[in-house]
Order: C-alpha cells, then structure tokens, then sequence
C-alpha cells in the first residue's frame, strides 16, 4: 500500500474563472491540473463552477475553487505568493510566463525580491 506525499499549498477563491486560472498556472509552471466540477449550473455561475481544483507540479502547489464566501471574493494587497528563483535568468523567464507585461521589469540589478501581478489579480513575490 502506498502513501500518498502530504504537501502543503497555496489555496486560493477565484470568482467563476477557477479552471482557466488553474490551465494558466499549469503553463507557467507545468504539473498536473485536477478538476472536481459541480454537475449542473449554479445560479449567478456563467459556466459550472469548480469545487476543488489543484494544480500540482515540481514547483508548487496551487488549490483553488470558484465557490466564494459569503462575504464575497476581495482582492487584498495584504497577500502575496512567495516563489524562490534560483537565479535571475529563472526569475525572469517566471516574470515572462506569469506577467508577459512585467518583462521589461526584468530584475537584472540583481534584486532580492521583484513583485508582479498576474492576469487573475493574484501577486507574486519572486526572490532570489
């Protein structure tokens, strides 16, 4: 019998865009994306919407769902993704997959930490 590797992650509430945002992160980082749907539409949902969805690969692991809390889904700026980056160039070619608009911010100073936002309003921090 085999166990499975228990690894933590990042979870984060998308809005109705869960898969899309998952398939993005899956070709910036690669992986395996895993998808649990509802089986029918929900009222306010424009498409079905995600329970639990996953992507995991080498690099991170990323969980996600399109069901909000009652509150609602906020946008905050007190919250960002840490990333370790072996080197500039990795950094880089991460800023170019992530945030394609970010690129002419390439971190060849040689900074400690570059922050970039990605398409799905979440904030990266990516050190070196």
């Amino acid at each position: 019998q085999q166990r499975t590797k228990l690894m933590s992650g990042i979870f984060i509430t998308f809005s109705g865009n869960c898969k899309q945002a998952l398939m993005f992160y899956q070709a910036c980082f690669g992986g395996e994306v895993q998808i649990e749907s509802l089986e029918s539409p929900l009222q306010g949902y424009s498409e079905i919407p995600v329970i639990s969805g996953s992507l995991l690969s080498d690099r991170i692991t990323i969980h996600g769902s399109d069901l909000v809390h009652n509150e609602g889904r906020q946008i905050g700026n007190y919250m960002s993704i840490f990333l370790p980056c072996r080197d500039d160039l990795e950094r880089n070619a991460i800023i170019a997959r992530l945030a394609p608009e970010y690129v002419g911010i390439r971190a060849d100073e040689g900074l400690a930490l570059v922050e970039v936002t990605d398409p799905f309003d979440v904030r990266w921090v990516l050190g070196i």
